[in-house]
C-alpha cells in the first residue's frame, strides 16, 4: 500500500529520524510511538501528503485513499452536522441524482427505441453499483456513527459553527470513518473523546475493513485496537509485532541487546586504540597499525541515547481523616427546569479511590462540585466526615493560577519543605524541562497550565481529593507519575477520567451518574462493565468482591488513624484489615510463595556448583552467592509467615 524508503526528515538543524524503511500493507492496525519530540506527528503528515521527506522516498499504490485527522485546528462551517457528514458521499449522491434524472427519462422514452435501451443500460449499472455502495443506507450511516461519537439526535440539525474544538474534531473524525479510506491515519483521536464514546470507537477500529495508523496516550486503547507497534527511537524506526503491551516487553529485551552490543563494541575498539597507541611510534608494527587503523575507521559506532529518567514521585501524606469521608443524603441539583439528578445517597469512605463514570451531560463534573461546596444542592445535603480537608482540580484549573508568578515560584510556595531539584523533576515529568520552569504562568498555553495546576497539587495534597478529568494534556510518562502517585496516596480520591487504563488501575469503586441517578459499584471499572452486560441480558450482576482491586495501591492509613468521631464507636469491634492494605498483602503473599521455591532451587544449584573445584576465587564466590541467598530465603520465610498470621487474624 504505502512504503517509506531509506526515509530521513529533520526539524532545524536537529534530525527527527534516518534510514526509515517501513512498507505499510492493507488492514494492519498500528500504532506510531515515541518520546515526546521524536516526529511521531511529523511522520504522520509525511504518510498523509502534508510534508515532504528529507532524505529517502515515499511510494504509494495507485489509488490509495488516505485520510488523516490531526491533533486539533480543524473547523467546519456553514452546515448543519449532518448535511457535513454526508459531503463524504457527495459522488453516491450525485450518483442517487442521475438514477432518478434517468428514472425519469425511462419513464417518457419509447421502449423500443434505442436511446430507450441506452438509458436502460446506464440505469441498471448505476443502481447495481449504487447498491453495492450501500447507497440507500447513507443516513443510517451517518446516523450511526454521530450517535457513537456523542451527538444526540437534536444536535444533528444543528450548524457546525455552534460547536467548541473539541466538538468539531469529532465532527471531523464523524466523516473520516464514513468515508473509509484505504488508509486512516488518526493523531491523538482520543483526545476530546469521554470514556462512552471511546468504547465505541475502539469497537468501530476493530470492525474497520481498512488500515490505519494510531497515535494516542491511552494504553488501553492502543491495546485493544493494534496488532503492530512502529517506535521512534534514537532517530530509527524501529517494528513491533502485537499490541502495546507486548510493544514494551520487547522494547525491554531490544535495549538489553543493543547495551549488550554497545559494551561489546566498547572492548573491540579499546583493543584497537591500546594496540595503535602502544605500537605507533615502531617502525617494524607500522603495517599492523595502519591496518587497525584501517579497521577502527570501518566499525559503524553503536549509540545507546539515554532513557528518559523515571519519576516516582509520592504525595506529602496528609493527617488521616475519620472512617467515612463524606455521606449524600437525598441529593438532588437542577439548573432552571433541568434536572441533574435527584434522591441520591450514598458514602465514601475513607482510602476508596471512586471514579465517576456516566455519558457527557450526565452530571459527573456538577457531582464533583457538589462535593467540593463550590456549588449548593437543590435538595438534600453533603456532610463530610471528621478532619476532612478536600482539594478540587478542576477541567480549568489554570484560571485560578497567579499568571504573573513564575512557575518554580509558585510550586516551591506551595511545597517549602520539597527539595529544588525534586520540584525541578517533577516539572520535568510533566513536560515543563530547561529554562520553561522560570516561566510566568501567564505565558503558558490552557492545557500547559492545567499540566502545571495538577503538578502543583501533586506537592501539597489534601487528605480528600476531588480531580476532573486530571488525565487531560498528560502524555504515558505524566500519567505514570500522576497514577504511581495516587496508588500510594494515604487519603481518598474522588475522579472522572477517560483513560480506561488508568481508571482500571486505580479505581476501587464505581459511581455512575445516569439518569438523573447515582448507583454505586465495588470494584475497578471491569467489574463495572460485567455488571452492566449481565443487567443488559437480564442476568444478576455479580457479586464483586472488595474495593481492593487496585493492586498498586497501598496501604491507607494506619488503624490508629480513624480519629475523632471514630474512637468511641470501634471499641468493642474486632479490628478488621483495611480492603486496600489486606490486597497489598495478599498480592505480597502470593509473591513469596513464588520467590521461595526459586530461591530454594538456586540454593541447590549452587551448592550442586561448589562440588566441583574450578578454582579458589571461584569457590569463594559461590560460598558468598549461597550465603546471600540463605539469607534471602530466611528473610522471605519469615516475611510470610508473618504476614500470613495476619490475614488469618482478619
Amino acid at each position: 500500500m504505502l512504503s517509506l524508503q531509506n526515509a530521513g526528515k529533520r526539524f532545524g538543524p536537529r534530525v527527527l529520524f534516518l534510514e526509515a524503511n517501513w512498507l505499510i500493507r492493507s488492514k494492519e492496525k498500528t500504532a506510531l510511538v515515541g518520546a515526546n519530540g521524536t516526529g511521531k506527528s511529523t511522520l504522520m503528515k509525511v504518510l498523509a501528503g502534508l510534508e515532504t521527506l528529507d532524505y529517502g522516498g515515499l511510494q504509494q499504490t495507485r489509488g490509495m485513499s488516505i485520510g488523516y485527522l490531526p491533533q486539533e485546528g480543524l473547523r467546519l462551517t456553514g452546515r448543519t452536522v449532518f448535511e457535513e457528514c454526508l459531503t463524504v458521499f457527495d459522488e453516491l449522491r450525485d450518483m442517487e441524482q442521475e438514477i432518478e434524472r434517468l428514472g425519469g427519462q425511462l419513464s417518457v422514452l419509447d421502449h423500443a427505441g434505442q436511446e430507450y435501451e441506452a438509458v436502460a443500460e446506464r440505469y441498471s449499472m448505476l443502481q447495481e453499483r449504487f447498491h453495492a455502495l450501500d447507497g440507500y443506507a447513507l443516513d443510517a450511516q451517518v446516523g450511526g456513527v454521530l450517535t457513537g461519537l456523542g451527538f444526540g439526535k437534536e444536535d444533528w440539525g444543528r450548524l457546525t459553527d455552534e460547536f467548541s474544538g473539541g466538538w468539531q474534531m469529532r465532527i471531523a473524525l464523524a466523516k473520516l470513518l464514513l468515508a473509509k479510506p484505504n488508509l486512516l491515519l488518526l493523531d491523538e483521536p482520543t483526545n476530546h473523546l469521554d470514556l462512552e464514546t471511546r468504547n465505541w470507537l475502539e469497537d468501530y477500529l476493530r470492525t474497520y475493513p481498512f488500515g490505519y495508523i494510531l497515535i494516542s496516550h491511552d494504553r488501553y486503547f492502543l491495546d485493544v485496537t493494534i496488532d503492530r507497534t512502529v517506535e521512534i527511537w534514537n532517530k530509527r524506526l524501529t517494528i513491533y509485532q502485537g499490541n502495546y503491551s507486548k510493544y514494551l516487553s520487547q522494547k525491554d529485551e531490544r535495549r538489553a541487546q543493543l547495551q549488550a552490543a554497545y559494551r561489546n563494541q566498547r572492548i573491540q575498539i579499546e583493543h584497537l586504540e591500546s594496540f595503535i597507541n602502544r605500537f605507533r611510534a615502531q617502525a617494524t608494527k607500522a603495517k599492523q597499525v595502519q591496518s587497525r587503523i584501517k579497521e577502527l575507521e570501518k566499525i559503524e559506532r553503536i549509540e545507546v541515547p539515554e532513557e528518559e529518567s523515571t519519576i516516582h514521585f509520592k504525595f506529602p501524606q496528609p493527617p488521616p481523616s475519620g472512617r467515612m469521608v463524606v455521606e449524600a443524603e437525598g441529593l438532588a441539583k437542577s439548573y432552571g427546569a433541568k434536572q441533574v439528578f435527584s434522591g441520591v445517597r450514598f458514602g465514601i469512605e475513607r482510602g476508596d479511590r471512586v471514579a465517576l463514570v456516566g455519558v457527557n451531560g450526565a452530571g459527573k463534573s456538577t457531582l464533583i462540585k457538589l462535593l467540593t461546596g463550590d456549588e449548593a444542592p437543590t435538595a438534600g445535603q453533603v456532610k463530610l466526615g471528621h478532619n476532612v480537608v478536600s482539594e478540587y482540580f478542576a477541567q480549568d484549573q489554570y484560571k485560578v493560577l497567579d499568571g504573573d508568578s513564575r512557575m518554580l515560584d509558585d510550586i516551591s510556595r506551595a511545597a517549602m519543605k520539597v527539595p529544588e531539584l525534586e520540584l525541578r523533576s517533577l516539572l520535568g515529568c510533566f513536560l515543563f524541562r530547561g529554562d520553561d520552569v522560570f516561566k510566568p504562568l501567564g505565558v503558558l498555553s490552557g492545557g500547559e497550565r492545567n499540566r502545571y495546576a495538577l503538578a502543583r497539587i501533586l506537592v501539597s495534597p489534601s487528605n480528600f481529593l476531588l480531580l476532573d478529568e486530571p488525565t487531560n494534556h498528560l502524555d504515558m510518562r505524566a500519567k505514570d507519575v500522576l497514577l504511581d502517585a495516587l496508588a500510594a496516596f494515604s487519603g481518598t480520591v474522588v475522579f472522572v477520567s477517560h483513560d480506561r487504563y488508568f481508571i482500571d488501575r486505580l479505581a476501587t469503586r464505581v459511581l455512575e451518574v445516569e439518569g438523573g441517578t447515582v448507583t454505586s459499584h465495588e470494584g475497578n471499572y471491569e467489574d463495572y462493565l460485567r455488571w452492566k452486560e449481565a443487567q443488559a441480558v437480564g442476568g444478576a450482576a455479580p457479586e464483586v468482591a472488595g474495593k481492593a482491586r487496585q493492586a498498586e495501591a497501598v496501604a491507607v492509613a494506619s488503624e490508629s488513624a480513624a480519629a475523632g468521631d471514630e474512637a468511641d464507636a470501634g471499641k468493642d469491634r474486632p479490628r478488621r484489615l483495611n480492603p486496600i492494605k489486606q490486597k497489598q498483602m495478599e498480592e505480597r503473599c502470593a509473591f513469596l510463595e513464588e520467590e521461595v521455591p526459586r530461591i530454594e532451587a538456586s540454593i541447590a544449584h549452587t551448592e550442586e556448583q561448589l562440588g566441583v573445584y574450578v578454582s579458589a576465587a571461584e569457590t569463594q564466590r559461590l560460598t558468598e552467592l549461597a550465603e546471600e541467598l540463605r539469607k534471602q530465603l530466611a528473610e522471605y520465610t519469615a516475611e510470610w509467615e508473618e504476614l500470613m498470621g495476619q490475614l488469618d487474624g482478619a
